[in-house]
This record gives C-alpha cells, sequence and structure tokens, in this order.
C-alpha cells in the first residue's frame, strides 16, 4: 500500500465517525490556536514597546547624576565640552532640570503637565520633536535667560482651547513665559503623554529651582553603531570626575530595546510551552482513540492481512490516519489562532502580529506527534496474528 492510498483509507475512516474525529482533534486544534495567539498577542505588545522606545531614540543616552558629595561635580559646561571633544560619537546634550510640583496656569485655568523641564536648544533634536506651530527654544533662550516656552498640543487645548497658543502666556510658579512654540501631536493630545509638556530655558529652570549640581542630561550619539562606544566614553568620563560608579548613571535606548526583546521573547517561549501542553494532551487523545480503532477494526486487519497485506501496509495505514487527524487539528487551530489572536487583541485593545514562525512550529509539532503517538497503536495493529484477528467479534 503506499501513501496515497493509506490517506484515501485514512480519509474515509474518519468521514465514517466525525464526531469522534473531532473530538479527537480537540487537544490539537486548542492547543495550536492558544500557541499562536499568545506569541501574537506578547509579539504585538512588544512591537508597540520597541516603537514607542525607538520614538523616543535609539541613539538617546540617558544620565542621571546622584553625587557623592565633596567638591565632585559636574557642570552642564563639562558635559557639553565632553560632546564637542568628541564629535565621531557624540552629537548633541542637553540638560533636563525637571521641575517637580510645579504648575502651569493661564488665569484660572490650570495643568500639572507630565513633563516640565528646562533644557537647550538641543533636546528637540534628541528626542525627535517636530514643531506644529513657531518654533523651538533657542540657544538665545539660554544664554539671556528668555522667559519663552515650547508646549505640547495637550498643554496648549487645555489652556488655550482653540486659541493660537502663539504668543500667548502661561505662568509657571507664578513667573510669566511667552509660549514661542507647539510641539507637534504624537500621542492623541492626552493627558500625562507625551503631548502634555512645557519645555523652558534650563537657565531659568536653574533661577526657579535655586541652582543645579544634580541632574539629568540627554546626549545624542552620532550614530546607532557606535552608542554603545559613546556611552562608554560618557562612562569613563565621569568615573574620573566620581571615582565611584554609584555617584551617576548611565544608559541607552538600544540596550533597552534589546532588553525588552530579550525579555518578552522569554515570555513568550515560556506562555507559548504551557500552552503547548495541550498538544501533549492532545497526542494522548489521539493515542487511546487510535487504540480503540484498532480494537475496532481487528477483523478487518486479519482480512487484510490473509489477503496478503504486510505489517508495514497495516502500520502505514494507522500512522497516517493518525498524522491525518493532528494535520486536519493543526490547520483548523492555525485558523482559529489566527482569528482569535485579532479578536481578542480587538476586545482587549491590543495590537496583534502573526508569527509565522509560531505558525510552522505549531503545525510541525502537530504532525509529529500523530506520528508519535499514533506509533504505537500502529505497531500492535501490525503485530496482529491474522488468524486471531480473523476469530476476533
Amino acid at each position: 500500500m503506499n501513501l496515497k492510498q493509506a490517506f484515501s483509507l485514512a480519509l474515509k475512516s474518519l468521514s465514517g465517525s466525525k464526531m469522534r474525529a473531532i473530538l479527537t482533534m480537540l487537544g490539537i486544534i486548542i492547543g495550536v490556536a492558544a500557541v499562536i495567539i499568545i506569541v501574537s498577542l506578547v509579539n504585538g505588545v512588544t512591537s508597540d514597546l520597541v516603537a514607542q522606545f525607538e520614538k523616543m531614540g535609539s541613539t538617546t543616552i540617558n544620565v542621571s547624576i546622584m553625587g557623592r558629595g565633596g567638591n565632585r561635580s559636574v557642570s552642564i559646561d563639562d558635559m557639553q565640552d565632553l560632546v564637542n571633544d568628541n564629535p565621531k560619537l557624540l552629537k548633541a546634550m542637553s540638560p533636563s532640570i525637571t521641575l517637580n510640583g510645579a504648575t502651569t496656569k493661564n488665569g484660572s485655568l490650570n495643568v500639572n503637565p507630565a513633563t516640565l523641564a528646562g533644557v537647550n536648544e538641543y533636546y528637540a533634536d534628541i528626542k525627535g520633536h517636530e514643531i506644529l506651530y513657531g518654533r523651538g527654544l533657542q540657544y538665545a533662550d539660554s544664554e539671556y535667560r528668555l522667559r519663552n516656552c515650547v508646549i505640547g498640543t495637550y498643554v496648549a487645548n487645555e489652556l488655550f482651547g482653540s486659541k493660537n497658543a502663539i504668543g500667548q502666556s502661561l505662568k509657571i510658579n507664578g513667573i510669566t513665559f511667552d509660549v514661542v512654540g507647539v510641539i507637534d501631536e504624537t500621542a492623541d493630545s492626552k493627558e500625562a503623554s507625551a503631548d502634555d509638556i512645557v519645555l523652558i530655558p534650563y537657565t531659568m529652570a536653574q533661577k526657579i529651582t535655586s541652582g543645579f549640581s544634580r541632574g539629568t542630561y540627554i546626549f545624542n550619539a552620532a550614530s546607532k553603531e557606535v552608542s554603545s562606544e559613546a556611552q562608554s566614553l560618557i562612562e569613563d568620563y565621569l568615573f574620573k570626575v566620581f571615582a565611584s560608579e554609584n555617584a551617576y548613571r548611565v544608559s541607552n535606548m538600544s540596550e533597552m530595546i534589546d532588553t525588552i526583546n530579550e525579555m518578552t521573547g522569554t515570555m513568550s517561549l515560556m506562555l507559548a510551552c504551557i500552552a503547548g501542553v495541550s498538544l501533549l494532551v492532545g497526542g494522548i487523545g489521539i493515542m487511546n482513540i487510535m487504540l480503540v480503532s484498532v480494537t475496532e477494526r481487528t477483523r478487518e486487519i486479519g482480512i487484510r492481512k490473509s489477503l496478503g497485506a504486510t505489517p508495514w501496509d497495516i502500520m502505514s495505514q494507522f500512522v497516517v490516519e493518525a498524522i491525518t487527524v493532528s494535520c486536519l487539528g493543526g490547520l483548523i487551530g492555525i485558523a482559529l489562532g489566527i482569528i482569535g489572536s485579532y479578536g481578542v487583541g480587538a476586545i482587549m485593545d491590543m495590537k496583534a502580529v502573526i508569527s509565522f514562525v509560531s505558525i510552522f512550529i505549531s503545525f510541525t509539532v502537530s504532525a509529529l506527534i500523530g506520528i508519535a503517538f499514533g506509533y504505537f497503536p500502529a505497531k500492535k495493529a501490525a503485530r496482529l496474528n491474522p488468524i486471531d484477528a480473523l476469530r476476533y467479534d
């Protein structure tokens, strides 16, 4: 018997008991669908996180200075000199002086921006901000401590409504600032989003916060390829100043993106393995049903053997039948997994990214389960004595 004939007999056998065939496939269907849904949703979450970090700049290096007391310190000018002296590694730098708890008002209207910081003219380029109206902060704003500010669309809408915010005034801790620019919308102008932002010259922020000896700096590496080398340069410089790694913290977005991919990849694998347990259960179900099938068809096996069928013919018939069951279950599981991924994603407001690797692996595993769990019943059928099989009632 060739494989084509064995496959034809397998389909005929399955069509003769449709309900039992469906119940046999159920474990495989659930397992394959679960693996695809879980991997797709994890991939969607990963892609969203990576996209958000890439928007922040894959060449961005964040530096936090905690200090260690004494006379050891770095100034904004020191950090700018580091950029000027290493143009092949560093492109730009901006201090980021956060004004915690500061209020932003326009008359009776007020907001508490998610980001209220003093920066320089390079900050917008480092963060990838596009100016919707007006202009960004310039060198003169910081040099002459001009009371100018750039705001996000959420702040503009909350404080000025439908008015053109350019030229309008707002107060930060009682100090009046003129709005010179509005940053283009990136997060639907929602509260606590990237659009909920107010930027002022860092020199004015120093004045409001009574100086700046410790804080945060944001660097822009010359390219993604040299970001790690640029980070090492900054770390070496700070270690020479403070002689302690506990006095500062340096991180770059490329490393964070790699860490996210590694963490979500591990989580995806673990969840897929848990879901894959149902594939094992499905394989046990296939073996049990095939054993029942061998018992029910004992007389048929005896007749075939008496007519010249070899043990290989009998074994191949039942193995192919088991593979057919598992593969059909795998195909149905793939279809349900793809539909379920988008359905669950829509219900949970999550992005689903279908992984063709997970589809291929799930289908391959389901086929291998058919072979592995179909072999024992097939071997039992092949070893039946034709005389005993013919006598079986």
